[in-house]
């Protein structure tokens, strides 16, 4: 995996990532001279994102969000993007700036009702949406990380999740016309000593964008309090993974014991 750190005012690092053969990049919140795994900005940290990528946004509500890489993401202007997020930010902050340029085709999240415009282009027919229940999320990406294509939970067994009953994404004349343009697919069910259980495909993304405290120059990461949140879940399920962190000391200065997530 490679990893990119972003320190604000941004500084990016960059490092591979072998056990999953993906990149890493840092982008720092403070300046220091550059390696080769630090970026001088967000800006030179995603120049290579493209149309139709998918990306997976750490943070919880507005807690340890990228904000910066996000706003770097909108000044890029790339479209068609398919965003993995616990939340959706609100209307002028975090995701919910790329909602308000229409960059995002799909919203894959859990926790979406304090934005008025996702709410508003998802009923109009704007918007592809997949709800998905917090810890399946956070699941979903774990596996994506670990090379687990699915897994079982007993979450959503028996509901229109299983039958494949909710809506993505409404026709043209939205939700109050009632014209459905793309459904969600049923789920395979199993049952294990008793009990139902529906199957949950894994989640990886072309790049994940997270947020952290503190990144030596080799990539390795460590949060802060519950900033730490869904950042590691979505860094690991990223082929690309970029750091914002407020602080990159240099290779030796972390120990090892308060290391969260190793840049190797």
């Amino acid at each position: 995996m490679e990893t990119v750190a972003v320190r604000m005012p941004p500084l990016a690092m960059r490092w591979w990532r072998p056990a999953a053969l993906r990149p890493m990049r840092l982008v720092a919140l403070s300046k220091r001279a550059a390696s080769s795994k630090v970026f001088a900005s967000a800006d030179d940290a995603i120049r290579d994102m493209r149309d139709g990528a998918t990306l997976c946004v750490g943070g919880f509500g507005l807690c340890g969000i990228p904000e910066n890489l996000l706003s770097a993401v909108q000044r890029k202007g790339v479209k068609d993007l398919v965003a993995v997020s616990n939340n959706a930010g609100v209307d002028d902050f975090g995701l919910g700036k790329l909602l308000q340029t229409k960059q995002i085709r799909r919203m894959i999240s859990s926790y979406v009702g304090e934005n008025k415009n996702f709410e508003a282009q998802y009923l109009s027919g704007e918007l592809e949406v997949e709800l998905t229940p917090q810890g399946t999320l956070a699941e979903r990406l774990r596996a994506g990380g670990a090379g687990i294509p699915a897994f079982y939970t007993r979450t959503a067994y028996g509901t229109i999740i299983q039958e494949g009953k909710n809506v993505i994404k409404y026709g043209l004349g939205g939700a109050k016309a009632g014209e459905v343009a793309i459904m969600s697919e049923p789920r395979e069910a199993r049952d294990f000593d008793g009990r139902g259980y529906v199957m949950e495909r894994a989640i990886t993304g072309d790049y994940a964008l997270v947020k952290a405290w503190k990144a030596d120059e080799r990539g390795n990461l460590v949060w802060k309090g519950t900033a730490r949140n869904f950042n590691p879940d979505c860094a690991v399920a990223g082929k690309v993974c970029i750091a914002e962190v407020e602080e990159i000391v240099p290779a030796g200065d972390l120990s090892p014991d308060e290391i969260h997530f190793p840049g190797i």
